[in-house]
């Protein structure tokens, strides 16, 4: 790679914080190196803090920030055309180049801005915190998306599949998670989110979080969940008692008068496995019980000697009666 592009790339990543130790002695010594570097150096350093000031003013679009590159490229050609009639060669060659390094960091910065990482988590629990410190535990088999570094008046991410979430406080800037099926917004909270090709649920384990479909929405306080249906246009509310839901974060099943199907329902998922509750009756026998790192033959034992249930295994079944 040319010379010229290393230095930019490296002042570049200066002036965003993003250089390591080595990196930040190499651009110290290419500013002393002469006052022509200072120069450009203080000038991009100006260009930085100038599109910092946009970007904490306004909140834009990747389409609108795209339109508005373009309309700035168009004027300051315009400009340009216009001074070069009156400037001596030199200084339009200068005026040149300066453009042609504005409109590069500018471009550069917004490009970074509309790029989006996926996390995926494939066969894995995975645990990461964003760039505004919120940390998402992310359960099998699920992906999220979220650039590198939020800018604008929200955080969005986009999520399918599960995650318990712990989002930083910043009420200027609300936290915006993008399904399927919904839009959940908050400013500080913690809360899981399932969301599939059907349906998405939340669950709020702390704070206050807004669930949107449409035009309607409705707000969640600790321990209320939301369930919102592809085919539907209303939102369902509802209380919880247990902690069933991050059970992947807690390592924790946690049950208080919990319906037997619902706890079934998360072993399932949990072990992989297909439980079925043959006997309707016993599908809102309610428990009360904490498991903590016990395996499934040992939460089944729980189950049948609770409920005086009979458990059988056929193939890969395992069958409650």
């Amino acid at each position: 790679m040319n010379e010229k592009y290393i230095v930019e790339d490296l002042l570049v990543k200066y002036l965003l914080g993003e250089a390591n130790p080595e990196e930040e002695q190499k651009v110290l010594h290419w500013i002393s190196q002469s006052e022509q570097n200072k120069k450009h150096f203080e000038q991009l350093k100006l260009i930085w803090e100038t599109s910092q000031n946009l970007n904490i003013k306004t909140a834009i679009s990747e389409e609108d920030a795209w339109r508005r590159l373009q309309q700035r490229i168009q004027q300051e050609q315009a400009i340009q055309q216009k001074k070069s009639i009156l400037l001596p060669s030199s200084l339009r060659i200068a005026a040149g180049v300066l453009l042609f390094i504005s409109l590069g960091v500018f471009y550069f910065l917004w490009s970074r801005s509309s790029q989006l990482i996926t996390m995926a988590s494939a066969d894995t629990v995975l645990v990461d915190t964003l760039s505004d410190g919120t940390v998402v535990t992310l359960n099998k088999h699920a992906t999220l998306k979220y650039p590198e570094h939020f800018s604008g008046a929200t955080r969005k991410v986009v999520l399918h599949g599960e995650a318990f979430f712990e989002v930083a406080p910043n009420k200027q800037t609300p936290f915006v998670i993008t399904t399927q099926q919904s839009k959940i917004k908050v400013v500080g909270t913690s809360f899981n989110v399932k969301s599939f090709t059907k349906t998405t649920e939340v669950i709020v384990a702390t704070g206050i979080v807004e669930v949107s479909k449409n035009n309607k929405a409705v707000l969640l306080h600790p321990n209320e969940m939301a369930v919102v249906h592809n085919n539907e246009a209303g939102i369902v509310k509802q209380t919880i008692t247990d902690k069933l839901y991050n059970y992947y974060q807690s390592k924790e099943f946690v049950c208080n008068g919990t319906p037997l199907n619902r706890l079934v329902d998360v072993l399932n998922q949990v072990y992989d496995k297909e439980i079925i509750i043959e006997n309707p009756q016993l599908k809102n026998l309610p428990l009360t019980v904490t498991f903590r790192n016990e395996s499934l033959d040992n939460i089944l034992l729980v189950i049948s000697e609770t409920f005086n249930i009979n458990i059988t295994r056929e193939d890969k079944k395992i069958i409650l009666r």
